[in-house]
Order: C-alpha cells, then structure tokens, then sequence
C-alpha cells in the first residue's frame, strides 16, 4: 500500500504530508525498519486523519477515544507507517504494573543488569508506542508514565540511568467506552494528551474497506454488507442489543469465510452474530442478517465470477 497516495486520493493535506515525509526524512528508522508496520487496512477519514497527524507533528501524544469499532487501532497503525516509525503495541490490563511498561531487573553475565520493557525501548529508538485500552491499567500504574508523556520527556529507572526520550517518540492511546474493566483516566493523565474523540465509520468507509480487502466481492453486496453493519450499529445505540455482535474485525472473517465457499448465513453467524451468547440477541442479530442477505444464497453469488 502506498499510504501517501491513498491519503492524497482522500484529500489529505499535501502540506501536513509533506511535513510527515520531512519528518521521515530527519529521524531515519535505522536497524529498526522492520519494527514500521505495514498496514493491512486504511483509515478513512480527511479530518481525523489531518488532526492526528498535525497534533503529532506539534510533538504532542494522542489519545483515541470512542466506542468499539472506529478504527482506533487501524488509525495508529496507519501514523506509525506515514511517520515511518518502529512501532511498540503495549497492550494493558489491570494487571499490568511499572515494570511492564519500563522494564525490570535481570540476571545476564553474572550480574544484575536493567532488561527495558517496551515504553523504555520506544523511548530510546524514537518509536510510536500504542497504548491499547490505556483505561483499563490502573493509575497507580500509569503514573510512572506522567514525566515521559509531559515536557520532562524522560524516564527515571530506579537504580539505573535516566532515560530521555528520542525527538522522535510519540504515544498513541487507545480507549474503549464501557469495556468491562475499563475505569475513568485521571484528569493529570488526560492532561498529557492530545484527545480525538473518533467518529463510528461511515457506510462508505464500511462498504470500500470491504472492496479493499475483498477485490472481487461484488459493489451491491458490500453496499448491503455496509448497510447491515450500520443498522447493528443503530440497534447498539438504540439499546436493543449489546456490541458484541458490532465487530468489524467479525464481517470481515465472515467475508472471508464467504470467499472459502461457506454460505452468507452461516459465515455471518459465526463472524458476528454468535459473538452474542445470549439466545434473544443472537435471534435478534439473525433477523436483522436475514432481512438484508437471503438465507439460502450460495457465497458464490457475493463474488465476481
């Protein structure tokens, strides 16, 4: 994928991407290309895309928040490529603690010597570190975090040097509503980051991600397949189901499973509609399927022949 070019065929700032390519250009990856990842997906979206990648120029962090399927991995996958940065996913927990972040103690060649957890090794290579679900660790945890994300821009490691952070490091958090575990950030954590409150995907955007991974899927079943996934999407905001079964991640292995030969109804079912453990919503979920994709149609009627 050629990032840039999609983003100008978006209608991406070309100033903001010729900023990014000139970021690039000054903080070269070095022995750490193969940390740069290579997007499967794209974000589409001009205005967020221009207001993180603006706020990351500014050396602000970014905290990406809203409710599930947004984008908000997929959007700080994408920067960490237009930057063309090594990329650390920190995925947390309330069970993670500092030394998950930072580092620990270990033994190597007869003494006791400093082994750095990802947030200390995104620091020193000028990396992207994503913190995924950042409001599901506690804050006791995350305030080891408060002089690296602030102007300090270092890390005391107790016992061990002070680390400052590479001109190049940024941070990209990511944040669920209403996930459980999920807690409220505290407002000195917040404060730290610039915050972009992600908008759901549009049908459109639906409708060509399914185009994209999928060539041969046929316009009009990914329109229906869009419009499927917004009116599971309405039923969530209505309260008449839960958002387990809205994943996009599940329509697109259902797609997938469709392309492999197994039938819409059933590919749609274990993709999405099964990710509800409750009969009423699973039934739900079915009807809303059925009244868009027929029942009984062969997954060779989705595809181009």
């Amino acid at each position: 994928m050629d990032l840039e070019q999609e983003l100008l065929q978006e209608g991406v700032s070309r100033a903001i991407l010729a900023e990014a390519a000139a970021f690039r250009k000054a903080h070269p990856a070095g022995n750490m290309q193969k940390r740069i990842p290579t997007p499967r997906f794209l974000y589409y979206g001009k205005e967020v895309w221009e207001e993180a990648a603006a706020a990351l120029l500014c050396g602000e962090n970014l905290l990406l928040a809203g409710p599930k399927a947004t984008g908000k991995n997929v959007l700080a996958e994408n920067l960490a490529t237009l930057f063309g940065r090594p990329c650390w996913n920190i995925s947390l927990s309330v069970q993670a603690d500092a030394a998950d972040l930072i580092g620990t103690d270990t033994f190597q060649n007869n003494e006791v010597t400093f082994r750095p957890g990802p947030v200390a090794m995104c620091a020193r290579c000028g990396g992207f570190g994503i913190l995924d679900e950042i409001n599901m660790a506690r804050n006791e945890t995350l305030a080891v975090l408060h002089a690296t994300l602030d102007f300090r821009r270092v890390i005391d490691v107790a016992g061990y040097d002070r680390i400052v952070l590479d001109d190049a490091t940024r941070f990209i958090a990511t944040m669920n509503y209403g996930y459980a575990g999920t807690r409220e950030l505290n407002e000195a954590l917040t404060s730290r980051f610039a915050v972009i409150e992600m908008p759901p995907a549009t049908r459109d955007a639906v409708c060509r991600l399914l185009k994209r991974e999928f060539p041969g899927l046929k316009t009009k079943w990914a329109q229906q397949l869009a419009d499927l996934f917004k009116e599971l999407e309405n039923k969530c905001e209505g309260a008449e189901i839960s958002t387990k079964s809205l994943d996009m991640r599940g329509m697109v292995s259902a797609v997938r499973l469709m392309e492999k030969g197994i039938g819409p109804d059933a590919a749609l079912r274990m993709g999405i509609a099964n990710k509800s453990f409750d009969p009423f919503e699973r039934q739900l979920v079915m009807d809303t399927i059925r009244a868009r994709i027929p029942k009984n149609m062969g997954a060779g009627e989705l595809f181009e022949a």
